[in-house]
């Protein structure tokens, strides 16, 4: 493959940024609600949430982690924003007339504690998911994407899942059916990213011929706060 500079945004970068963003503000939409499917009790999200890990999986594999990092800063802030407005929303005055206040209110009304829940653990999941990914790709040579994907993402959903739903829900479930959700949600966003692996090949191996890049992170400092980005080997 030709040689590219990662500072250089392309526009199928910039709109798998858009689908990533996207799929995390609907998930934690609809994260509030809970189902009941094949006798457990889980959130909404799940059809949805794992494939944001499954962009972010592809987003560091193709572009690296600095590429990857700024996309996951891009969908906090959208998430933070999102969050800020609806909780201002409800807080305004509204007519005798309108009788969907309260439904509103629930759907969208969230409480600083899913606020807080979701933010942290958007955070710590999707940066460990690339952290790890990157690395693991160093360490394989970028062979055995399987591996990568597969792992980065039990550790990252297995961090993600456990910390929103011990903020979000900890206390207001007993013992056994807490950790009857968590064990479900994560063991169900793991099934996915696994089942759908060959696509992710697939995807992946397209796009890095598209895009003409395949990126390591050679000398890369896994510094989340740091936004600037570095040129890095991309063969």
């Amino acid at each position: 493959m030709e040689q590219r500079s990662t500072t250089q945004v392309s526009v199928i970068f910039l709109i798998l940024t858009c689908i990533f963003v996207a799929c995390l503000l609907i998930t934690n939409v609809v994260a509030g609600r809970l189902i009941q499917l094949f006798g457990m009790t889980l959130t909404a999200d799940l059809f949805l949430f794992p494939i944001v890990y499954i962009f972010g999986d592809v987003l560091t594999e193709v572009y690296g982690f600095q590429r990857a990092r700024l996309t996951i800063w891009l969908g906090f802030a959208a998430n933070l924003l999102m969050a800020l407005v609806f909780m201002f929303i409800i807080t305004l005055p509204y007519p005798d007339f309108w009788e969907h206040n309260n439904a509103y209110n629930t759907v969208l009304g969230f409480t600083p504690r899913l606020v807080l829940a979701s933010l942290i653990a958007y955070f710590v999941g999707e940066f460990s998911n690339s952290i790890i990914l990157s690395r693991m790709k160093l360490i394989t040579a970028g062979r055995w994407l399987w591996t990568r994907t597969i792992g980065s993402t039990i550790v990252g959903e297995g961090i993600d899942t456990f910390i929103f739903m011990l903020i979000a829900f900890g206390g207001t479930y007993s013992m056994p059916i807490f950790l009857s959700m968590i064990l479900a949600q994560y063991l169900w966003k793991v099934g996915y990213e696994v089942a759908a692996t060959p696509l992710t090949y697939l995807f992946v191996g397209w796009l890095k011929k598209k895009e003409g890049i395949d990126t390591f992170d050679h000398g890369v400092k896994y510094n989340p706060f740091k936004l600037k980005v570095d040129k890095v080997k991309a063969l």
